[in-house]
């Protein structure tokens, strides 16, 4: 029985011994976490052998080569069930050895040194194009970067970091346990990855590694972690990540971003500018001040003054002396074209493959943009804005897109990208706004799916409804006047307000929140916010999701979201992402195909704004509605027709109202109309084409019903089954037109008699 194990024993032996060989140099950091014990180790290339070890020597009889008998068994002194238990044990060693070897080839094999933290290969540079092959910029990672000691970076910098990345960074050994077990439950369940990791595990992730978000890539992150630990001292690792660590755009490293943001040395740096700095690592694109939304980067600057409060760095005093200072940041990009589109573009990289892959991985991105065309908007964007400054108008921004790809053509996100006094870096077509008037599509779209016609007869008359909680809420239209009862197609046409809220009224907020997502939506999410006025522009939008809500109605109902990248392709040339639309049916095609036929019916809207205002496009059919928000902070224009689609909006950044006499066609819709005459210049006329199931048939104007002798009549739109089957009576008629006529005369007498008393 002996003689049987020893045979075993040494298959055993050696096999392991051999495995543990080639495993041992790679696996041995794992053990050298305690310094005191491993500080003899002074570079990465460890070379340890195992200690001979030596069986005593006998030589075991051979085996049989046939299966043993009952005799045979019982010779060796074995029973059956013994002999299957030990080759149970051989089995689960082979596993564990199989184990590990694969451990090897996935994780240790190609594993790099932490002495490429001081010399590493140059990154490869992310271009981005227009449509045409032009370049608008390129993102490099190892062009702006300049080295500093860490003595030359001031504390309350480095203490700044500390806080709000890893206050524990001297007290550790390099990993932070409980955010490697919530990073493994994240990968495992395919969340979003969160904060967690500490300065040391930073560095080697964005240094060394690649940025899969993968089980084995954490793996290599805690061994390399580990390595850097034993290798470095905590100032070392300190001062390599803050020389290497990005702070967005094209600055690495402390001193860079210093430059980059505020034109100064990170050695001049005061406590607010270091608190801006030091919250930008964990994602330069959303809290960069020249971001699309640059009032978080305030938001994480007071993040990091709390926690450096909290850990005792500061006083309170100085938090809130910090927090009230105001930041004067420097130019950017002076060679970057299309500023803010290229920003937008780096934004959805950054979701999509992260910020390393943006800055060394060598992507080639060909985007929607038509290069010449956003020179010529940009132009007409500024030109115009300037001859608005006496209006108290200060900045304007217009997108340009094809509704029927979701392409953006061109995108002009403020006045002038480099106007950092008047925050021009700030992305006005991404940036939260009031639409007024120009949602009500939203609340008519769900109205006509839902009992309502082009010619439903709604009261233009005072009301106020009672909301629990909350002042009686009366609405009124934009000029303060009543119109009686007007038709669905007279109220959205004018724009009046009050059928709106009605309508509104009729079906409930709830219904048009919903209906707003589908067609685009996405900023309503906080549905207990929004009341009645939500149709007159409560709630706020951005204009890539109104471009994608009026792209429906161009569509006949089909929703195509906005796509601004057409193909993106690594360094080797492999495609990683390209154009695929996803097209949705959000609304039926006759709705769509009605609201357009409204909104771009010239005579219709007569009333509210004449026959020769700017949304008025000669021998083109263009749907168009404005909007301007009561406040007069807010004012815009959106238009389309089957192949382009326009928005356009005018305001100040910092939402302090503009003149009185701003409205909808003398704010935004003068950009509109140069934009969209520009657009349809060489194109031929195009008219919108009604679906398979929309009729025609002559109506009363007055009643919405059929029309018959002596009424007001007019051929209207509807969707097959909806029109209206009787018709309207002549006695009815007139008696609508003798109240109407009593009406307009007392309208006249109240004119005169306030003429009269103005002038005695």
């Amino acid at each position: 029985m002996f003689k049987l194990l020893e045979i075993i024993g040494r298959t055993t032996y050696r096999s392991l011994f051999w495995l543990i060989k080639l495993i041992f140099s790679s696996i041995v950091v794992f053990i050298t976490a305690s310094k005191k014990t491993f500080n003899f180790l002074t570079s990465l290339h460890i070379s340890v052998k195992l200690p001979k070890i030596t069986l005593p020597r006998f030589k075991p009889p051979r085996l049989p080569r046939v299966a043993l008998s009952e005799v045979e068994w019982a010779k060796w002194g074995l029973k059956p069930l013994k002999f299957k238990l030990t080759l149970i044990q051989v089995v689960v060693l082979s596993f564990t050895l199989l184990v590990l070897s694969l451990f090897y080839l996935v994780i240790l094999k190609d594993l790099p040194s932490p002495t490429d933290l001081v010399n590493r290969p140059p990154s490869l540079s992310t271009k981005i194009y227009d449509r045409n092959q032009k370049l608008l910029f390129t993102f490099y990672k190892d062009q702006n970067r300049s080295l500093i000691s860490l003595t030359e970076i001031p504390q309350h910098f480095k203490q700044a970091t500390l806080a709000i990345e890893d206050s524990r960074f001297y007290h550790h050994q390099g990993i932070s346990w409980s955010g490697i077990i919530r990073s493994f439950g994240q990968i495992i369940f395919k969340q979003q990855l969160q904060g967690g990791s500490t300065i040391t595990q930073q560095l080697i992730k964005n240094a060394l590694l690649t940025p899969e978000r993968t089980i084995a890539r954490k793996l290599k992150e805690l061994i390399l972690t580990i390595e850097t630990e034993v290798l470095f001292s905590k100032d070392e690792i300190l001062t390599m990540y803050l020389n290497q660590v990005s702070y967005g755009g094209t600055a690495y490293g402390a001193e860079e971003a210093a430059q980059t943001y505020f034109g100064k040395s990170i050695k001049d740096v005061n406590l607010a500018e270091a608190a801006l700095l030091a919250g930008l690592p964990a994602s330069p694109t959303t809290y960069s001040p020249f971001g699309s939304n640059p009032y978080l980067s305030i938001y994480r600057q007071h993040q990091v003054l709390n926690r450096m409060v909290e850990e005792k760095f500061i006083a309170p005093q100085e938090a809130e002396l910090a927090k009230q200072q105001k930041i004067k940041l420097a130019p950017q990009y002076a060679d970057i074209k299309a500023p803010h589109f290229v920003m937008y573009i780096k934004n959805l990289l950054a979701q999509e493959f992260g910020e390393t892959m943006i800055e060394q991985g060598g992507l080639t991105v060909i985007t929607s943009l038509d290069l010449d065309l956003q020179d010529k908007v940009q132009t007409i964007v500024t030109e115009e804005i300037n001859q608005l400054f006496p209006l108290h108008i200060t900045n304007g921004a217009a997108l340009v897109t094809n509704p029927q790809t979701g392409e953006i053509l061109a995108m002009v996100g403020s006045r002038d990208y480099f106007d950092v006094e008047r925050d021009g870096q700030v992305n006005l077509t991404t940036a939260l706004r009031q639409p007024g008037s120009s949602i009500k599509p939203v609340n008519y779209a769900y109205a006509l799916e839902h009992n309502y016609t082009a010619v439903s007869i709604i009261q233009d008359s005072p009301v106020t409804y009672d909301i629990p909680g909350s002042q009686p809420y009366s609405p009124v239209n934009y000029s303060n006047t009543w119109h009686g009862p007007v038709t669905l197609r007279a109220a959205l046409a004018n724009s009046y307000n009050v059928p709106a809220v009605k309508v509104l009224a009729s079906y409930g907020v709830e219904q048009m929140i919903s209906q707003g997502r589908k067609m685009g939506i996405t900023t309503w999410t906080q549905p207990e916010r929004y009341g009645l006025s939500l149709t007159l522009g409560g709630a706020e939008v951005t204009m890539t999701d109104m471009a994608v809500m009026f792209g429906v109605l161009a569509n006949q109902g089909t929703k195509i979201n906005l796509h601004p990248i057409l193909k993106i392709t690594d360094a080797n040339n492999k495609v990683l992402s390209e154009f695929n639309l996803n097209p949705e049916t959000v609304i039926q095609p006759g709705t769509a195909f009605i609201l357009t036929d409204i909104l771009s019916d010239p005579i219709a809207r007569i009333p509210a704004f004449g026959s020769r205002s700017y949304l008025n496009i000669p021998n083109h059919q263009v749907a168009v509605k404005t909007g301007t928000t009561n406040d007069k902070r807010d004012n815009w224009t959106i238009g389309y027709t089957p192949g382009f689609l326009t928005a356009v909006w005018v305001g100040n950044n910092d939402n302090t109202p503009m003149s009185q006499v701003v409205s909808g066609i003398t704010g935004a819709s003068p950009i509109w109309n140069k934009i969209m005459t520009l657009l349809l210049q060489d194109q031929p006329a195009q008219a919108f084409t009604p679906p398979g199931n929309i009729v025609k048939i002559n109506v009363c104007t007055l009643t919405g019903q059929l029309a018959c002798d002596n009424c007001p009549a007019k051929a209207e739109y509807f969707v097959s089954g909806t029109e209206p089957k009787q018709h309207c009576s002549p006695e009815q008629i007139k008696t609508m037109l003798e109240d109407k006529a009593k009406k307009d005369q007392e309208e006249r007498d109240k004119i005169l008699t306030g003429a009269t008393t103005l002038n005695p």
